[in-house]
């Protein structure tokens, strides 16, 4: 019965990507500086580094469209900050 139960709690949730980036046009002073760390380590190639966050939700959720809304939400509440990040969010 154990079992059953651990199975079925699988089946009831659902895991989500959110990659979240700087808009294109905000200034990433950490990324130039991993890009020129890098570029003084010999790997003079480099064009453009970027960074970012990267989280992964798992919800106690069947309905995939309900989930995702409330991925959204977490999303737009706390995770970014709207006004210069941008968010991709990927079901895993």
């Amino acid at each position: 019965m154990v079992e059953l139960s651990l199975l079925n709690s699988r089946k009831n949730k659902l895991k989500f990507s959110i990659i979240v980036t700087l808009k294109k046009e905000v200034l990433d002073p950490q990324g130039k500086v991993v890009q020129n760390t890098l570029n003084n380590l010999g790997m003079g190639n480099l064009k453009d580094i970027r960074q970012g966050k990267y989280f992964e939700i798992e919800i106690d959720e069947i309905d995939q469209s309900l989930a995702e809304k409330k991925v959204t939400q977490m999303c737009e509440k706390l995770l970014v900050n709207l006004i210069i990040e941008d968010y991709k969010i990927n079901k895993i």
